[in-house]
């Protein structure tokens, strides 16, 4: 007999796979509905669900009826207005349910579909179309990781692994397999001996044999134990070796005194939305924060976007920082080393050319690739003069400028657009 087991994570919510398959069929229209909700919303409120509102004209099935057939012609009485062959004009204003309009004592319309996504679906749909640019490195193909899984039943181990089930199983077949030959025979010896009580011959020796033999098999029956230590079973686990890639991503942001609160608010907001999407995506990665003004130091996620500390600008010590934190812990032939800096371009002037050669010669031969993040409404400032240099030898080398909040996820999706194949 064939056993299926439905391991889908759908919990207590029975309808999860008509929800799955409700999401997917109308994919577009939630899509837009997600991109309409995030231009409207913090990037901080990106940890909950949303309310989808799908209009009723979309959701509504095809229906199949049988039509009058053939060509017909038909004379309604009272018009005075039009002739055959007349185009009508579609009528002015919205339909049904639109609202805006008089009172009216006729018409029906339908109110759109709305439904509530979670914060998980509303965080694929989101960056579903989003990666990380070359994340597997061809040399990164040979590290391994080991994952535990299932693999079957073992007759040993330990008493937490014990399948209940499975145990109980073994132990209903052994009991048949030993009982049942002792169950035929005691019937076979009860029916003989019932044949014997019918001619009167029960006092025979024949029939205390048989009495003797059936109290022998009810005993061996019963000395059958309900279930041994050789019928547990136990949940077999083994570590299997598979492939993995290993990654590093550098958040470096400047808090000198030319970046005011709204710069930083802006790059705040622009690193949260990079922290969830890494989280969100990669299983496998490790995040470095840096924050810098003439004095770079590497910091945890809480003081990088909540410290008050502030200074001048020197940016290189940021750059240099990173480079002795990939020396020292994240070798380029085992990782692959991503940065993302938000800078308002201010920098010293002596500062920005040596800034430039650090990420030339130094950096960004290691690094897969390098988003660099000017937060400015006027004109590009030094740093970005000498920036544009850097991109033109470094292909992996990306710019992106944002002078408003609302320009953060046009520029996140630039910088982050899954490449097509």
């Amino acid at each position: 007999m064939s056993q299926f087991i439905d391991r889908r994570p759908n919990g207590k919510n029975k309808s999860a796979v008509n929800r799955h398959k409700f999401i997917r069929r109308y994919k577009n229209q939630i899509k837009k509905a997600v991109s309409d909700a995030i231009a409207e919303r913090s990037i901080t409120d990106l940890d909950r669900g949303e309310k989808i509102n799908i209009p009723a004209k979309d959701i509504s099935e095809p229906v199949i009826h049988h039509g009058p057939g053939g060509h017909r012609e038909t004379v309604h009485p009272g018009n005075t207005d039009f002739v055959t062959g007349d185009r009508l004009a579609r009528p002015q204003g919205g339909s049904g349910g639109a609202g805006g309009g008089k009172a009216s004592n006729s018409g029906e319309g339908m109110d759109d579909f709305v439904f509530q996504i979670s914060r998980e679906e509303f965080l694929d749909l989101f960056f579903e179309d989003l990666e990380l640019p070359d994340l597997i490195k061809t040399q990164l193909q040979k590290l391994m990781r080991e994952k535990t899984v299932r693999a079957g039943y073992t007759s040993d181990g330990v008493p937490t692994n014990i399948n209940i089930i499975r145990s109980l199983k073994g132990a209903l077949s052994r009991r048949i397999a030993l009982r049942s030959p002792l169950q035929n025979q005691l019937r076979e010896a009860e029916e003989e001996l019932d044949a014997l009580r019918l001619i009167n011959d029960e006092d025979s020796a024949r029939a205390s044999a048989l009495r003797e033999k059936i109290a022998h098999l009810k005993t061996r029956i019963k000395a059958v134990p309900f279930i041994d230590t050789f019928d547990l079973r136990y949940n077999n686990r083994v570590k299997q070796p598979y492939p993995s890639s290993q990654a590093v991503m550098f958040c470096l942001m400047d808090v000198s005194g030319s970046m005011d609160q709204a710069k930083k608010d802006i790059a705040k907001r622009f690193f949260t939305l990079l922290y969830f999407f890494l989280t969100g995506t990669y299983d496998h990665i490790d995040l470095v924060f840096i924050r810098h003004h003439t004095i770079a130091k590497e910091v945890d996620e809480n003081e990088f976007f909540y410290s008050r500390e502030t200074g001048g600008t020197v940016v290189s010590s940021a750059l240099k920082l990173m480079e002795e934190i990939i020396d020292k812990r994240y070798s380029p032939t085992e990782w692959n080393i991503y940065a993302a800096q938000a800078s308002d371009g201010d920098n010293w002037s002596d500062d920005s050319p040596l800034c430039k050669e650090l990420l030339i010669k130094s950096i960004m031969p290691r690094t897969q690739y390098y988003a660099y993040i000017e937060i400015t409404e006027d004109t590009p400032r030094g740093l970005w003069r000498e920036f544009q240099g850097v991109k033109k030898v470094h292909s992996n080398f990306a710019m992106q400028r944002i002078e408003k909040v609302a320009d953060i996820f046009p520029v996140f999706r630039k910088l982050f657009k899954k490449k097509v194949a």
